[in-house]
């Protein structure tokens, strides 16, 4: 009995002592938990400025659409009102037409700024809409493919965020890239969601851009996908064009 007590007393011990073993090694360090909590705070922040941003964008889609729209309206009744025997009724006609182009114009614009308006579509829906104004300019040639087949509301904050480095990737290019052709891809896999933007322009050395400081751009889009547990993917040469893909997890 003696024997059998202490060899059970000996097993649960041991059992014990392996079991905190265990849990130890499973337990995250301190330095992990802190790299964890550090990443967690980076994304609230990112989410805290794009939710300032959206609220910005909110209040100037209002202010086109409450005020400078009302104020067009009545130049164009004014200008429609005045008399045809007018010496210089053509040139008024035309100032009318321009109105009623330029009041057309400021409610694409102020659907295009609203996050109510965009968040009522798909990441894919809001990227095409998005395109809408580029297609206008002959420059560029446009070719945009969707490949996501659902949208999954947790998610939501992350899409806003892919939509927003998105807008920075086109206005790059737009700016610098010389392109004439520029082709996006929004891809969905089981557990990632993709975008990638490819132009024909000039091309760089992204380590050269990135060591004279001229890649702060290129940084902030690697660094906000980083916080989204996400990549950044950068091909690009001299005269080769350029290719940037953002991959981020998406269940």
């Amino acid at each position: 009995m003696i024997f059998i007590t202490t060899l059970i007393f000996l097993l649960a011990t041991a059992f014990i002592i392996a079991y905190i073993s265990v849990w130890n090694k499973k337990r995250p360090t301190p330095e992990k938990e802190k790299e964890e909590l550090k990443k967690v705070f980076e994304l609230e922040l990112l989410k805290s400025q794009v939710e300032v941003q959206e609220r910005l964008m909110q209040n100037i889609a209002g202010d086109l659409h409450d005020n400078i729209g009302p104020l067009l309206s009545l130049t164009s009744i004014t200008l429609s009102s005045i008399a045809a025997e007018n010496p210089h009724q053509e040139k008024i006609q035309t100032a009318g037409e321009l109105t009623i182009s330029a009041i057309r114009e400021l409610r694409r614009l102020s659907k295009k700024v609203s996050s109510q308006e965009r968040m009522k579509k798909s990441l894919g829906q809001a990227i095409s809409f998005e395109l809408e104004w580029l297609e206008k300019d002959a420059a560029f040639k446009i070719q945009f493919q969707d490949n996501t087949t659902y949208s999954n509301k947790e998610y939501a904050d992350k899409e806003l965020i892919l939509f927003r480095l998105f807008q920075e990737i086109l206005s790059n290019i737009i700016k610098h890239a010389q392109a004439t052709v520029i082709t996006i891809i929004l891809d969905q896999v089981p557990g990632l969601l993709s975008l990638n933007v490819k132009d024909n322009g000039k091309g760089f050395i992204p380590e050269d851009k990135m060591k004279n400081g001229a890649g702060m751009g290129l940084f902030n889009i690697g660094k906000r996908a980083q916080m989204m547990e996400g990549t950044l993917a950068i091909t690009s040469n001299p005269g080769a064009g350029t290719e940037i893909v953002v991959s981020i997890p998406y269940l």
